[in-house]
């Protein structure tokens, strides 16, 4: 047994304090704190938290041993227990490291749990110490005695954050399964009721859509939702989630309709909710087993993220929470977020995979031009390879659910999931898809609106930033410029600060609209170096920078679309 005591030390330092008892152990022990959490693919460097590490047996002093900037090797003496204590600086909100203060708690194990290399495969217990009065305390890991958890080993340890404080709970079933939902931080006119019942029909939904009317391979799931002031995001695991969302996306006690933020709150629990089984459980051959030292590589996010990001508001469409419009709407969102990424020329869907560990998770100024997001456009090749398996009597559903059925130890490869391709739609269709996953190039969606009973909508430019192509911050600063833009075109760069347009002074850039004439040029003036440049722009013509999917009209002779669409939206 791997024994943590995890003591809240000191709320307002945001501090824990680890002890880390190891019964039996050898002579040489070897202690590591991984520099990276499954289900975000940077290394982040967790052991820069960790200080104060000491090593004893009884109360005699072991020699400690920093190896490398997470790894330590403890010489022991004889079989007494061996106790390693050390503190943890935890205050980052997020949802991949740790946090404490003094209205709330979170960690993940991979933060304050060094590993004991050659002992993963115990059982290991973690007990809770020093919780203000009042606060509570939610995981999925199981609760062997008050304060006290127990995990299999560390892959599960690593797999089961805590939240702690004074939160919101309430629960449901779902697959016959229970089901616990947590909120921090929300309003007093937070509807908790709404959120458990939209919740449940999303589980609901998604557990017959990967059991039928079987049980999911979980006993017990929890959700953690911190609700704050601005944030978004979430980490799955095998039986929970950590979330994040602003908390007016939350919903309202009294207001029974559905705003834009609530709407990508339930996109962000069904998303995460999906992943229970495509990542943690389908996973990429190359995470089998994880290795908590180093990067993982694989080229496959595009099927665990961006599939995964189809799936999301499909579930919602699928668990009646929202209708086929309001779906069409996420989704020409997603189509012009790719669609305005100049960087899908550069850059493959298996490329963007595997340069996750250095380019996803840290995004510049160039990184529009230089990357493609597996999650947005992986979103959409699977969009696109369930219309040409609709067009060929199947669908996306039944490569998914053979999937599950099928892959050997949960491993996946590309070729077991083009396999499949093949074997439902035939092998043109799985070259093609092949050519999707590694061409630089855009999907060619629009060949596939007609064939699902759907049209586009040319829209203008909804602002002169994107007519433009770039982005502003503070003071008119230039974040990002867009190759093949009209600002790119005209020299401008990340780092100017835009001061003028044909003479006027700028407040804010859309006020230029007032005076420009539409798609004529003008000078532009910036700061650049603390230097006064004027630059000539002429716009790109006024042909649509966004377009607005929706449901086409169909005539009798389209019958086939008709049903197609009928069968991928409910219309």
């Amino acid at each position: 047994m791997i024994d943590y005591r995890i003591r809240l030390a000191d709320t307002a330092a945001h501090r824990y304090h680890v002890t880390l008892t190891i019964a039996a152990p050898t002579a040489e022990m070897t202690l590591a704190l991984p520099v990276w959490i499954p289900g975000s693919y940077l290394v982040r460097e967790f052991g820069r938290h960790l200080s104060g590490v000491t090593a004893r047996q009884g109360k005699a002093a072991c020699t400690l041993t920093q190896v490398d900037k997470t790894t330590w090797r403890v010489a022991c003496t004889g079989r007494a227990a061996l106790v390693v204590e050390y503190e943890v600086y935890a205050f980052d909100t997020s949802v991949r490291t740790a946090f404490l203060d003094d209205a709330r708690g979170f960690f993940n194990a991979t933060s304050l749990c060094l590993r004991v290399l050659g002992r993963d495969a115990e059982p290991h217990r973690v007990t809770l110490a020093g919780l203000p009065k009042g606060w509570q305390v939610a995981t999925a890991m199981a609760e062997v005695a008050p304060l006290t958890y127990q995990a299999a080993d560390y892959d599960e340890l690593a797999d089961q954050p805590f939240e702690l404080g004074t939160f919101w709970r309430g629960t449901f079933k779902a697959g016959g399964v229970p089901h616990e939902f947590i909120v921090a931080g929300a309003w007093p006119s937070f509807d908790g009721q709404r959120l458990l019942a939209d919740a449940q029909r999303i589980c609901a939904t998604q557990i017959a859509f990967w059991h039928g009317k079987k049980k999911p391979p979980f006993g017990r799931y929890v959700f953690m939702l911190n609700a704050m002031e601005e944030g978004y995001g979430g980490l799955e695991h095998r039986a929970s989630t950590a979330l994040v969302s602003p908390r007016k996306d939350l919903p309202r006690l009294g207001e029974a309709g559905l705003t834009d933020g609530y709407v990508s709150l339930l996109g962000l629990i069904s998303h995460e909710y999906f992943h229970t089984w495509n990542v943690k459980r389908l996973k990429p051959a190359e995470f089998l087993p994880y290795d908590l030292t180093q990067e993982n590589y694989t080229e496959l996010l595009w099927f665990f993220e961006g599939f995964t990001s189809y799936y999301d508001d499909l579930m919602l469409l699928r668990a009646g929470l929202i209708d086929a419009p309001r779906y069409l709407k996420l989704v020409s969102r997603t189509l012009n977020l790719v669609r305005a990424t100049p960087g899908q020329q550069v850059q493959s869907l298996a490329e963007a995979s595997f340069d996750a560990w250095v380019k996803y998770y840290r995004p510049d100024e160039n990184t529009a031009n230089a990357t493609v997001s597996y999650y947005t456009k992986g979103a959409l090749l699977a969009m696109l390879l369930d219309w040409h398996l609709r067009a060929a009597g199947q669908s996306l559903d039944a490569l998914m659910q053979q999937l599950w059925a099928s892959a050997p130890g949960g491993a996946v490869t590309e070729a077991r999931v083009a396999d499949l391709v093949e074997q439902l739609a035939g092998a043109d269709l799985r070259r093609a898809f092949l050519q999707w996953v590694h061409a630089r190039a855009p999907l060619p969606l629009e060949a596939m609106y007609a064939a699902m009973g759907l049209e586009a909508q040319a829209e203008p430019a909804a602002s002169l930033t994107t007519a433009l192509g770039l982005k502003v911050g503070d003071n008119l600063r230039v974040t990002h410029v867009f190759n093949g833009g009209a600002a790119a075109a005209a020299g401008v760069s990340a780092g100017d600060e835009l001061i003028a347009i044909d003479g006027w002074r700028l407040r804010k850039l859309d006020d230029a609209r007032q005076w420009l004439a539409a798609d004529a040029a003008f000078d532009l003036v910036v700061a650049r170096g603390q230097r006064l440049r004027t630059l000539r722009v002429k716009p790109l013509p006024a042909a649509a920078f966004a377009r607005t999917l929706q449901l086409a009209p169909l005539a009798k002779p389209a019958a086939d679309a008709a049903a197609r669409r009928q069968a991928w939206l409910g219309v």
